[in-house]
Parts: structure tokens; C-alpha cells; sequence
């Protein structure tokens, strides 16, 4: 009998880069997949911070300043190197607020980052990998807000459904090339960025009374749903989120 042999989680020989990498779970994910063995590249605009994460994760880790903002800066950025087999397209904002209170700069800074930067970064690493005839996979961060509703969040909704729809597009246009596209999709995770906002008590029991195991996320519980997309272990998958919630859309 020949029994089956498990999928490899390892990334040795591969080419990652994490947008928004400096903190929380950008950092997670450089760290992860670093930790597999990819030659990993931070992204993010503050040179200083990147640096520093990159030299903790050591290695073969790069720091690369970016503003994924500047669509041109990010086509020169992707053209100028050999192509990435993964990307963690990670950068992203939130302004919360009720649907009343929204504004067109709160608008345009979070569709604009959410959703245009992250076509135009999945776009061009894409465009690589078809230059170079090399197959990758492509992980968006989106969140459980891409399949639900909540209050005060309807910009941030906006740009997470449409990054769902987004992904799915991709898929689809990308499997002939045999470029893969998935998103995660979070429940609340503790960084520096949402860190303050657990501390309105109200705020986190809320938060706690939809999530049915009972606690906040954290980044660890991301980086293993990043090594899994990112390696043939999900070699089937594309055009889906894995959705890392703690039991909230169940419900």
C-alpha cells in the first residue's frame, strides 16, 4: 500500500512580500512565513519601523519602503524585482463611524487603501508572475465585516465586501496561469491599531457576546491560516475566504 503524502507547509525557494508590514498582523505574517522558510520582503511606509521588524525576523527577511498609495511607486516597485510567489496584501485602514457622520475624505481613505491599493499591489504582482510564467498565491486580508454587517462600519464593510468580490474575480481570471487567490477574513484581533479600542469595556463585551469562543483574537491565530494559503497544503483553493472568526458569521 502506498499511502498519501501530507502537503509540505514549507516555502523554501519561495518569494514572499507582506504590505503593511511593520506591526500587528502584517508582522505576523513576514514572521510566519519567514519562519517556513520564504525569502520574505516587508513592506510599509515607515522605513524605521520595517527595519527594525526585519532584522528581529532575520534571515533572508528585506525591509522595502512602499506607500501602496502611489500606484505608480507600486508598478515600478514590482517591475524592478524578480516576481513574489506570495503576497500578503495586508494594508489597510478603518475610520468608524456612524453611516451619518461619513465623510468624502473618510470615504476616499479607506476605499482608497482598502480596495484600490489592493487591486493595484495584487495586480501587479500578478502581472509578474505571468511575465515570468510562475505560478503563486495570493492572500488579501479582508474580515468577517466582508460577510457581515456592523454598526459604525459601513465604509469598512464597503471595502471588505468588495475586496471579496474582488478576490473572486481574481480567481477566476488567474487560474489558467496557476496563480491562486483567497482571502482571510478576521474577527477583531488585538494590535497596536485596535488595541485602544478594547479598552471602552462596553466596547469589548460587545465585541465578546459575538464571538463564541469567548476571547479577542490575536495575531498567532492568523498566522497559521497565512502558511496554509500560502503553501501547497492549499493547493486547491482559490476564490475563497477562510474566515478566522471565533464563531461570529455562525451565528
Amino acid at each position: 500500500m502506498t499511502l498519501p503524502k501530507t502537503p509540505s507547509l514549507r516555502l523554501d525557494g519561495k518569494r514572499a512580500v507582506v504590505t503593511g508590514a511593520g506591526r500587528g498582523i502584517g508582522l505576523a505574517a513576514a514572521a510566519a512565513l519567514a519562519d517556513a522558510g520564504a525569502q520574505v520582503t516587508l513592506v510599509a511606509r515607515t522605513s524605521s519601523e520595517i527595519e527594525v521588524a526585519a532584522s528581529e525576523i532575520g534571515g533572508a527577511a528585506i525591509a522595502a519602503t512602499l506607500d501602496v498609495s502611489d500606484l505608480a511607486a507600486v508598478a515600478a516597485f514590482f517591475e524592478a524585482r524578480e516576481p513574489f510567489h506570495i503576497l500578503v496584501n495586508n494594508a489597510g485602514t478603518n475610520r468608524p463611524k456612524p453611516v451619518w457622520e461619513v465623510s468624502e475624505d473618510d470615504y476616499d481613505a479607506v476605499l482608497d487603501l482598502n480596495l484600490k491599493s489592493a487591486f493595484f499591489v495584487a495586480q501587479a504582482c500578478a502581472k509578474r508572475l505571468i511575465a515570468a510564467g510562475e505560478a503563486g498565491s495570493l492572500i488579501h486580508m479582508g474580515s468577517q465585516m466582508g460577510h457581515v454587517g456592523g454598526p459604525n462600519r459601513s465604509l469598512y464593510c464597503a471595502s471588505k465586501w468588495a475586496l471579496e468580490g474582488m478576490n473572486k474575480a481574481f480567481a477566476l481570471d488567474l487560474a489558467p496561469r496557476g496563480i491562486r487567490s483567497n482571502t482571510i477574513a478576521p474577527t477583531f484581533i488585538e494590535t497596536p491599531l485596535t488595541k485602544p479600542f478594547f479598552e471602552d469595556a462596553a466596547f469589548k463585551a460587545s465585541v465578546l457576546t459575538k464571538i463564541k469562543l469567548g476571547r479577542i483574537g490575536t495575531v498567532e491565530d492568523l498566522m497559521g491560516a497565512i502558511l496554509f494559503l500560502a503553501s501547497d497544503a492549499s493547493a486547491l483553493m482559490t476564490g475563497t475566504s477562510l474566515v478566522v472568526d471565533g464563531g461570529w458569521t455562525a451565528d
